[in-house]
């Protein structure tokens, strides 16, 4: 499966940095790219059980393809966010079945700074997002 343009460029730009704090500031920098989630999307109803920090996922479908935004307080999750956004946004939702979170980070360089209650967090994320597609649409 081919990776969506904007995973390569993630990809990419992860690539060519090499140590952990300059990996970091990029992660910011992409939280920080994301753009803001409207006040009426951050509601119960959208929040993402089983992150510590507060994640509010919304998706549509457009022409059998998938479209997620998000928001989190937490810069370093909101990152993370971004990152898996890149991954997944654009994708039908037999190809968001089959994203593979552990392996996407890894190419990143990114798995070994995941904390266990950041991985579980990421994929209750994923998980949203596949249940969302199993239901066809919006909540």
């Amino acid at each position: 499966m081919s990776l969506p343009a904007d995973a390569m460029n993630a990809l990419e730009a992860f690539q060519a940095v090499g140590s952990w704090e300059q990996r970091a500031r990029l992660l910011m920098q992409w939280g920080e790219r994301m753009p803001a989630l409207p006040a009426e999307d951050k509601v119960d109803a959208n929040l993402v059980q089983g992150c510590e920090s507060l994640v509010w996922l919304v998706g549509r479908l457009q022409d059998g393809h998938w479209q997620f935004a998000a928001s989190s307080e937490a810069r370093m999750i909101r990152g993370l966010v971004a990152l898996l956004l890149a991954r997944v946004n654009g994708l039908t939702a037999a190809e968001l079945q089959a994203v593979d979170l552990p392996d996407w980070f890894n190419q990143l360089g990114l798995s070994r700074q995941l904390s266990p209650s950041r991985s579980n967090g990421l994929n209750a994320v994923l998980q949203r997002m596949q249940d969302l597609c199993g239901r066809g649409g919006e909540i």
